[in-house]
């Protein structure tokens, strides 16, 4: 029963892999814990070539269940990939031209690329709005100052990543626009009304959810017009009252990386894990160490045996995420070639406006 509920836990997990290659301990780990997902960084990527044999090895593990590959993959100063995978500007610099076409181009063209390489989930598009000239963390991330206007353009990037066969995933909900603080280091807050947030920080949301976007990532910040005490992410206030039966989303929704400080100073993985969990979060994201991933794994799976956690809680976010996993195409060929000028000329072109 115990092997049962490990391995049922760890499909509710997406966790890091420590180097660019599957070494024995990390198909150690994956065999014993084998995840829903894996989120990989720079430290992961060498080359185009390597990181497609890494993709493959990956998908490889699945007890019966390949692993979803995941990047966070935006332009700019997001961007993990070294040539010849295309660097395009910031969302910011390719929403000048207000163009939801040209937007969706760029959106497909990062989705061939992701796709060609193996990589199943995009962690995109920003639909925070910059709401505050101090906020530094989302910035030229974002696609403007306008609610509206983001809201067409991340639809935008959202479907030409559909049409490659990427998995799209919105971030940051509820936003992250008017924070101040970095939420890797502090946990932020913003002090607006309930009716400015509705208007100017869910606004983008709302629209990507009535337009069908499959996945959400929750803020690590706290919003007291909403909840006075906890962070989005460990809020059934926020994930469940509004996100669920005001907003309507029937997708899968991901905690950002719980090793990020405004949560991992606050409790250990194990107890943040259950608590993003029981506020309503999905997926939960342990993107630096395998160490921390385990242990968080370990907590939920007391926590299911001990009562706690609900096997029904488990149950739904195990169905939101098979019906994710079926939305996944397989629309590159796994040997295309790993070079794409027609992108760079695109990526240029951009960057010349």
């Amino acid at each position: 029963m115990t092997d049962v509920v490990r391995r049922t836990v760890a499909q509710l997990f997406m966790v890091p892999l420590p180097g660019p290659e599957l070494d024995r301990a990390s198909r150690e780990f994956l065999a014993a814990y084998p995840p829903g997902g894996v989120v990989l960084f720079k430290r992961n990527v060498r080359s185009a070539a390597q990181l497609r044999a890494l993709t493959r090895a990956i998908h490889a593990t699945g007890a019966g269940v390949a692993p979803l590959v995941a990047l966070d993959h935006e332009g700019g100063r997001v961007h993990r990939l070294p040539p010849p995978f295309t660097h395009f500007p910031p969302a910011a610099t390719v929403a000048a031209r207000d163009d939801a076409r040209l937007v969706e181009t760029v959106g497909r063209a990062m989705g061939r690329e992701l796709r060609a390489a193996g990589i199943d989930l995009d962690f995109a598009p920003v639909l925070d709005v910059w709401s505050n000239p101090r906020n530094r963390v989302i910035g030229d991330r974002a696609f403007g100052t306008d609610p509206v206007r983001v809201a067409r353009l991340g639809i935008a990037l959202a479907r030409g990543l559909a049409r490659a066969g990427v998995l799209a995933c919105g971030k940051h909900f509820p936003g992250h626009g008017a924070s101040v603080g970095d939420s890797h280091f502090v946990l932020p807050r913003v002090r607006r009304s309930r009716r400015a947030l509705a208007a100017v920080e869910v606004a983008p949301f709302a629209r990507a959810i009535a337009a069908g976007i499959p996945a959400l990532m929750t803020a690590h910040v706290v919003y007291p017009a909403l909840d006075p005490r906890l962070p989005a992410t460990l809020s059934p206030t926020i994930c469940q009252d509004l996100l669920r039966r005001r907003l309507r989303f029937r997708g899968v929704l991901f905690s950002d990386d719980l090793e990020m400080n405004a949560v991992a100073a606050r409790a250990t993985p194990a107890e943040t894990a259950v608590r993003a969990l029981l506020a309503g979060c999905d997926m939960l994201l342990v993107c630096q160490t395998v160490d921390a991933a385990r242990a968080a794994m370990e907590g939920v799976e007391r926590a299911v045996l001990d009562g706690r956690l609900p096997a029904e809680r488990l149950a739904t976010a195990l169905g939101r995420i098979q019906a994710l996993r079926r939305r996944l195409a397989s629309v590159a060929r796994p040997d295309a070639p790993l070079r794409w000028p027609a992108h760079a000329r695109l990526a240029a072109r951009l960057r010349a406006a």
